[in-house]
């Protein structure tokens, strides 16, 4: 092992009833850097990453830390081992205050909890990184950038040298991925390692020391940042594979006799009371693809949310389909089509413990009669493998068996 590699995995191979999601990978991460992951969805990157951090044991492989060979069997064998993670989907107590969701994270507490003792350390860390964080906010009040912050300071303060982010810019707008390349040089400076997970690859070329590519479970390319090229990264990235943009093109829409939708004067508050939406006015019509920008946590959740009739508007009308819909259920607004997909889908969007086929089926009730009613399993797993097949889905032996979390 060289003295430079703070990580080294070892022909890490897992498999789930069949499908094999890491096939033999080796990696090695030097101390000190950002070590970027690449790879298509399903390419057994998380997978690697969730293994590391005990969530999964591997069917066969190594793994040493530091020079130090370790058997990883559980999160806490990880964090025992320097190791931590912040997952996609944050791990969070949306009810607790920041103070509260760190405590939980430290194993140096003792029986009564020293509150002012963790605020003080929760500031000192914000204060370094420049975070921004207030310790008495309940995490539900915060933006997703922010939870972000207080995963990190979790980790800092368990004590972690090994900081895995996976896809961590996919809920920031790009001037808070930036912030967030600038926390990563921050970490760098102060002696921590970073693996980050991304399919950026702009992201990845601005920030990252060395880059591994996955490809169908396996190792395809590891190679130095001044070594890499976006044309080289993706031809590892989708091997064989080709795309022609110029097969594209875009079909017009004949406009319809009303707009979609249609906001006058809109006006909600946030979860905090303050006020989020300040007289929105907005036109969207059939067929339009309409691009709402901002920075996290100026009103962009609360729009989406009072079209679908989640959030009650404070003033003002909203319209689809040419009809007052302002005082309508979700459910009547989903039967008008109004659809989501939430910037947290495991949170808003899925139920982790189902299955994927379960998951779909959620949807599906026609809401026309009430209680008890029989799930039709054939048209549920008809409508799976339709969809697998329609969005080129990764198709796993059994559809039973692939979990939300995968």
């Amino acid at each position: 092992m060289d003295e430079a590699d703070f990580l080294v995995v070892e022909g890490i191979t897992k498999a789930f009833n069949g499908f094999v999601a890491n096939d033999g990978i080796s990696l090695r991460v030097q101390r000190g850097h950002v070590h970027a992951l690449l790879g298509e969805n399903g390419a057994g990157k998380s997978t690697l990453m969730k293994i590391l951090y005990g969530v999964y044991r591997p069917d066969s492989g190594t793994i040493a830390i530091a020079g130090r060979p370790v058997r990883i069997g559980s999160p806490a064998d990880a964090r025992q081992a320097g190791i931590g993670m912040v997952f996609q989907s944050f791990m969070l107590i949306p009810a607790f205050s920041v103070i509260e969701n760190v405590a939980l994270s430290l194993n140096d507490l003792g029986i009564v909890l020293d509150m002012r003792t963790i605020e003080a350390r929760i500031k000192e860390i914000s204060d370094r990184y420049d975070f921004g964080i207030d310790p008495q906010a309940k995490i539900w009040q915060l933006p997703l950038g922010a939870q972000q912050k207080v995963e990190i300071i979790k980790l800092v303060l368990a004590g972690a040298k090994l900081l895995i982010f996976d896809e961590p810019t996919s809920v920031l707008a790009p001037h808070e991925a930036e912030g967030l390349f600038k926390i990563f040089d921050s970490l760098r400076q102060s002696g921590y390692t970073i693996i980050f997970i991304s399919h950026k690859l702009n992201e990845v070329l601005a920030c990252c020391d060395a880059i591994t590519v996955l490809r169908q479970g396996r190792v395809v390319g590891s190679l130095p940042r001044s070594e890499a090229t976006e044309q080289k990264l993706v031809s590892l990235i989708v091997g064989s594979k080709a795309f022609d943009s110029r097969a594209y093109a875009r079909k017009p829409v004949p406009a319809g006799e009303h707009p979609a939708v249609e906001l006058r004067g809109v006006e909600a508050f946030d979860d905090r009371g303050r006020q989020a939406l300040h007289g929105v006015n907005l036109l969207i019509q059939a067929g339009e693809i309409v691009g709402v920008a901002g920075v996290s946590g100026n009103g962009q959740k609360e729009l989406g949310e009072v079209i679908q009739g989640v959030r009650q508007m404070s003033a003002g009308s909203l319209l689809i389909g040419g009809a007052e819909s302002g005082q309508q259920s979700v459910a009547r607004r989903r039967a008008a089509g109004v659809a989501c997909i939430p910037e947290d889908p495991l949170l808003m969007g899925a139920v982790r413990i189902m299955t994927v086929e379960e998951n779909l089926a959620l949807g599906d009730g026609n809401g026309a009669s009430h209680g008890w009613q029989p799930m039709d399993w054939p048209a549920a797993r008809a409508k799976a493998d339709w969809l697998t097949d329609r969005f080129q889905l990764q198709r796993a032996e059994d559809w039973d068996q692939r979990r939300a979390v995968g």
